[in-house]
């Protein structure tokens, strides 16, 4: 087991007064700030990358970069989905009236001490193993101090030279929309942390807010090798991490609430140069597309300026994505190692990693993103279907079990991808909140499959399943849905339909063959939508062609 040697968690704030008699006044803090720039707080949905003339943008950025390569680096801050904070027990829920889940631990008033949630070393050797990292079987927290209204502390609990997990790499698949292939990322290391509180800014910039509820709130820091060299492979790489985390349960990585959120470096040198330009680190990054658009806007800027001989201007900084004007800014100078004077925690004794320990969270581990989408290219699926499918693990366990219940593989990824897919997002559901389940998504298969129904029924049954629940074989017998397949049954509607259209037959018979579309139609309205759509057709093309 992990032997962290600490005094076990508190059940309770150490409070003198209970909460509700804790006044607001006492506990919202203002801290007088005149605001430098104006930040754009966009609360977009993670969503896939614009596809839009992705292939002419990519062009355009190679003609304005031609003779420089880009070096880029990612460090990725998950927030842990964990019931209480890292070294306290308040709980920590997105949306929260502001300091109103906070205690003297994440106030830090002098004298409260740190107490370690051990679920945080479990989560952290849980997305080591899955990164492929090296685990440090002894590491220890150490303070990062720096000065800023957010961090009651004077310093941040976090890890320095003993990370908990290093030197790993993530495998991701390209989209066949962005050029398509494999890539491997290295990771540099994997270290736990914690969260510091919130600036709420106010209208006219004057002063700033302080809600502490996510000081204290649980990290894991994912710093990336500086492998990337487009947009578009960083953009790929957070979404992989994205599907990790959600995959191991350890985090919702939801970009929109702060769950999963990436600051990027970027430097560009003359390509054969051995070493690497002036880095720049971008934050404000709210989705994927907008990694992938800051980052072509600061290789495009950095080139120019070296093009211009203007190359002294890219200093060592952060900058801000302002999506409004789709440009970075200056924000800040950045700091380097020694500003942030590090030293052992300590409050905190080391975490110490068993063998034993170890081994059982590793044969916990789930079928990762990577083993899904190797195990359904086996299966004969396209990498577009391996992509949508893998993409979500409750799509994923979806189409697993349908075809664990016999379904065809093709057909399965078809009637996920295309009817259910359109019906989740037009009714803004995940696959969870639908009424259908994978029994019955296999069964509609094999039903249109065997022929008892047509595919067209059976999109009416699906559609039924998804909103109502229900069987196929209910809905059939209820709705007496079964296919008309008898030959002199579907004739006897053929001759009657043709008969009751003698003018659009003398039109067809002049040569307007596209007007069989139109005789099926009133066949198929007949037979309520239940005649064998290939018998139909065979009969009705005899009968039309037939000599009068």
């Amino acid at each position: 087991m992990a032997l962290t040697l600490f005094r076990g968690i508190q059940t309770r704030p150490f409070l003198p007064y209970p909460y509700g008699l804790f006044p607001r006044k006492h506990v919202l803090f203002y801290a007088t700030m005149k605001s430098t720039q104006t930040q754009t707080a966009t609360h977009e949905k993670e969503q896939p990358l614009l596809k839009v003339s992705s292939h002419t943008h990519s062009k355009r950025l190679d003609n304005v970069s031609k003779g420089y390569e880009a070096i880029i680096g990612i460090e990725t801050h998950v927030q842990l989905y964990t019931l209480t904070k890292a070294f306290c027990s308040c709980p920590y829920s997105y949306g929260s009236q502001p300091n109103t889940t906070i205690c003297p631990i994440c106030m830090g008033l002098p004298g409260a001490l740190p107490v370690l949630n051990s679920k945080v070393i479990e989560f952290a050797v849980k997305l080591g193993l899955a990164l492929n990292c090296k685990l440090s079987l002894n590491s220890k927290f150490d303070r990062k101090q720096y000065f800023y209204p957010d961090l009651p502390k004077g310093y941040q609990i976090s890890q320095f030279d003993i990370p908990i997990a290093s030197g790993g790499f993530i495998d991701l698949d390209i989209p066949v929309e962005f050029g398509g292939g494999h890539r491997r990322f290295g990771i540099t290391r994997v270290h736990m942390e914690e969260d510091a509180g919130k600036l709420l800014h106010t209208g006219n910039g004057s002063y700033s807010e302080v809600d502490l509820n996510r000081a204290g709130v649980p990290l894991l820091e994912i710093v990336s090798e500086p492998d990337m060299r487009t947009g578009i492979e960083a953009a790929e790489y957070a979404a992989e991490l994205q599907r990790l985390v959600r995959f191991l349960g350890v985090s919702n990585g939801n970009m929109q609430e702060g769950s999963l959120r990436c600051d990027v470096n970027v430097s560009v040198r003359p390509i054969g140069q051995l070493e690497f330009g002036t880095k720049v680190e971008i934050k404000n990054l709210n989705s994927f597309s907008a990694i992938s658009r800051a980052i072509d806007f600061e290789i495009s800027r950095q080139v120019l300026l070296h093009n211009e001989n203007q190359s002294i201007q890219i200093v060592q900084e952060t900058r801000l994505w302002d999506e409004g004007a789709q440009k970075t800014v200056t924000m800040r100078k950045k700091e380097g190692l020694s500003d942030y004077r590090y030293f052992p925690e300590p409050d905190l004794p080391e975490v110490i990693l068993g063998k034993e320990y170890i081994d059982s969270i590793r044969d916990s581990l789930p079928e990762l993103p990577e083993m899904k989408r190797r195990r359904y290219e086996k299966m004969g699926l396209s990498m577009q279907d391996v992509l949508f499918l893998a993409n979500d693990i409750n799509v994923a366990d979806f189409f697993d079990a349908t075809i664990d219940k016999g379904a065809d593989v093709k057909l399965a990824a078809n009637w996920i991808m295309g009817d259910i897919a359109a019906y989740m997002k037009n009714e803004k559901l995940s696959i969870n909140e639908t009424k259908l389940i994978p029994q019955e998504l296999a069964e509609l298969i094999a039903s249109i499959k065997g022929g008892t129904i047509s595919g067209k029924i059976g999109k009416e049954i699906l559609f039924e399943m998804l909103g109502k629940g229900g069987t196929v074989k209910g809905l059939i017998k209820e709705k007496d849905l079964v296919q008309i397949v008898d030959p002199v049954e579907i004739e006897r509607m053929v001759d009657k339909v043709i008969a009751e259209n003698p003018k659009q037959l003398e039109q067809y018979r002049g040569g307007r063959t596209k007007l069989q579309g139109y005789f099926a139609g009133q066949i198929m309205k007949l037979s309520k939508g239940k005649a064998n759509p290939v018998l139909l057709n065979k009969i009705l093309l005899e009968k039309l062609n037939a000599k009068s």
